[in-house]
């Protein structure tokens, strides 16, 4: 049997205690800090302890549907984790059944263990956590960050903008154009591994495009241009490359999603074949289309290409074409954003986006989704 040890981060919080309440939970490889799944939902009105009990029950649920077999938990939460370790009793009502499932959960692994950690080590799990409380509110707050006097736990503050970032690297900027039109995003359909061909408004938006990227400050000749090996992501990068004067290089890890049985069904089509899967889809990043790749399999795959161009290419400018969910998906680990970015995110055809990744784990996304070298009225 093959061992796969993990970390698994959880919080949680409520807005009154009890008052509306979420969770965050992230798994990650212990090993390289590779994000292998996030969970995070609004749980009503509940206590901070019940919500932070959710995480951790969310946390993992999610290791053992990734098959690990050893978890290391850490948690903010000093009352979670003493009594998951045993040493504290667990005497409030409410929380008996949740340690009690929690236990169940547990036993499943060949090992676990909790470590308490103070809460400025738990930024992703609460980052999630308050994610999951605006969105069950109907108020995102981007930029909003907690603050000590709501105890962490969502009171507005602006955060710092990646203009007061105190990074000293030269990053690895992205340009990420999204290929042209096809028949099936004309449609739109789902498109995913079929290799459909540019329709004619398709080529116009390459070559608009390419024209405009070759325009770009740092872009000349030698700037490296990496694409998806779907042909409507080839062609739309020759174009750049005849732009340029430059050379196109392939990599898998850009390939769009595998959307599975789905392929070439619009939205509707979808949901009224597989209604409760794609409900469930839309609802959770780990759940795939059927015979198709879940938004967390992307996102793992997506990050491994992603640190394969920073360590290939350093402080450089790279153009990489690709389709709508990799280059959002680069554009939420700029951001440094939960998986629901996925769904309200959107990206236009052959449109441009910029995000820097520096060395020391800091990042910018400096343009998103720009369409200013398309003609809207012959191009749409």
């Amino acid at each position: 049997m093959t061992e796969l040890k993990v970390l698994v981060e959880a919080d949680g919080g409520s807005r009154g205690n009890p008052g509306p309440a979420g969770y965050g939970a992230v798994v990650l490889d212990p090993r390289t800090g590779e994000v292998l799944a996030e969970r995070a939902e609004g749980i009503g009105v509940a206590t901070n302890n019940v919500a932070e009990y959710s995480g951790l029950l969310a946390g993992l649920r999610a290791a053992a549907e990734l098959g690990a077999t050893e978890v290391h938990v850490r948690m903010d939460s000093k009352l979670v984790v003493e009594q998951m370790a045993g040493r504290w009793k667990i005497k409030h009502p409410a929380l008996q059944p949740l340690a009690l499932e929690a236990q169940r959960l547990a036993r499943a692994f060949g090992r676990i263990g909790y470590e308490w950690i103070p809460r400025e080590r738990n930024k992703r799990a609460d980052r999630l956590a308050n994610e999951a409380m605006d969105a069950q509110a109907g108020s995102p707050r981007a930029g909003v960050a907690p603050t000590a006097e709501d105890g962490g736990r969502g009171k507005a503050e602006p955060a710092p903008s990646p203009a007061w970032s105190t990074t000293t690297s030269a990053p690895t900027r992205l340009v990420l154009l999204r290929h042209g039109q096809t028949a099936l995003s004309a449609e739109r359909r789902y498109s995913g591994r079929g290799d459909v061909p540019l329709t004619a408004p398709g080529h116009e938006q390459a070559a608009a495009a390419a024209k405009r990227i070759a325009a770009v400050a740092g872009v000349d000749a030698t700037t490296p241009i990496i694409s998806s090996p779907l042909g409507r992501a080839v062609v739309t990068a020759a174009a750049v490359a005849n732009a340029t004067g430059g050379r196109v290089e392939l990599l898998d890890g850009l390939l769009e999603a595998d959307f599975g049985d789905w392929e070439g069904l619009t939205f509707a089509e979808a949901a009224e074949r597989d209604p409760a899967l794609h409900r469930h889809w839309r609802a959770d990043p780990a759940v795939a289309p059927p015979g198709g790749e879940s938004f967390d399999m992307v996102h793992r795959r997506v990050r491994r290409a992603r640190d394969e161009l920073i360590a290939a290419h350093g402080a450089a400018t790279v153009v990489v074409v690709s389709h709508v969910t990799p280059i959002k998906t680069l554009l939420r680990m700029g951001l440094d954003a939960g998986p629901a970015l996925m769904f309200r995110l959107h990206l236009d055809l052959a449109s441009l986006s910029v995000v820097d990744f520096h060395a020391d784990g800091a990042a910018a996304v400096r343009l998103v989704n720009d369409t200013a070298h398309l003609d809207p009225g012959r191009l749409g």
